[in-house]
């Protein structure tokens, strides 16, 4: 062998044993999406440093919920690692049986929406969880302005009415109230829990609320595909409408050609996990105790080594 075969060599098994991403990668950015909430917020940025780690150049793209498929399936953007699979469009499964998003698995977020209860209701509301036992005490669960219904606290008007539709189905003994906003159902939960008040409210998981203190699922009726037309499933076998709430999966996606552009942090993106308890406590950091995002996903990563290292070392083989 050559003197300048041998150097040549040598400088690729160096470039081999110092570059992040494998050498068959694309040196492009990838491109993640960067939805309206705080989660996706962190699970997006989770996986551009991780992928960072990896040796990747990424790129945060905002990107409606709904509107993104569209581009991922055009290849416009690449990676989205949060997509809930309760709010899709119409595009989001034509594109998945087509081809031109490729599923990679579920990101690990284990999502419940439902009605919540703090849990000292239970002492005034014996049986709880069971939602026959809501229906005997809802007294428990009622206001001055309610009384003799609880009071159930529903997602802002402009969220949907699956609340109020499934308590007028049902013939619930409630009455449903929509929330401001956000910010205000939190503010009438934390008030009602620092003097034992009532409190019931539709509401979802995970969320930074759940780091902060404990709450409990009323135990609705099964949720059903056909409930709408259907009147077996439910609270009443003559009616039709009035099954508990259908829950969303969480899936990491990606466009058709991510795999072959960038095989690395494919296999990376197929490891990574985020759990509740994870989620949970990074978003109280930002959004309760308004720190940076940056800030709070650098810091998890640096003390998270032990959890993510086998994911970029996927990226790698």
């Amino acid at each position: 062998m050559s003197i300048k075969t041998t150097a040549s060599a040598l400088l690729a098994a160096a470039l081999v044993a110092t570059s992040g991403a494998a050498l068959s990668d694309s040196s492009d950015p990838i491109k993640i999406a960067i939805n309206e909430w705080t989660g996706q917020h962190i699970s997006a940025h989770i996986s551009g440093s991780l992928l960072q780690k990896a040796g990747y150049t990424v790129e945060y793209v905002t990107a409606g919920a709904v509107p993104q498929f569209a581009a991922i399936a055009q290849g416009n953007l690449h990676l989205q690692p949060e997509t809930w699979g309760n709010n899709v469009g119409e595009i989001y499964p034509k594109s998945v049986a087509s081809g031109d998003i490729v599923q990679l698995g579920l990101l690990g977020l284990k999502p419940q929406e439902g009605w919540m209860y703090p849990p000292y209701m239970k002492e005034k509301c014996p049986g709880l969880p069971d939602v026959q036992a809501l229906i005997k005490c809802t007294q428990a669960f009622a206001t001055a302005e309610t009384f003799p219904n609880g009071r159930l606290i529903t997602y802002p008007a402009d969220w949907g009415t699956r609340s109020k539709d499934l308590v007028k189905n049902a013939g619930l003994p409630l009455q449903a109230i929509a929330g401001g906003s956000e910010g205000a159902m939190i503010a009438e939960m934390q008030a009602a829990r620092k003097t034992n008040q009532p409190m019931l409210v539709m509401f979802w998981a995970p969320h930074w609320i759940h780091s902060e203190h404990d709450w409990e699922w009323i135990e609705l009726p099964a949720p059903a595909d056909d409930c709408d037309t259907n009147p077996a499933p439910g609270f009443d076998p003559n009616t039709t409408g009035d099954c508990g709430f259908k829950q969303a999966d969480i899936t990491k996606i990606v466009s058709r050609n991510f795999e072959a552009d960038w095989p690395g942090a494919f296999k990376l993106m197929q490891e990574l996990t985020i759990d509740n308890d994870t989620m949970n406590s990074l978003m109280l950091e930002v959004d309760n105790k308004k720190r940076k995002l940056e800030d709070v996903i650098a810091e998890w990563v640096d003390g998270n080594e032990a959890t993510w290292k086998p994911w970029v070392d996927a990226a790698k083989m």
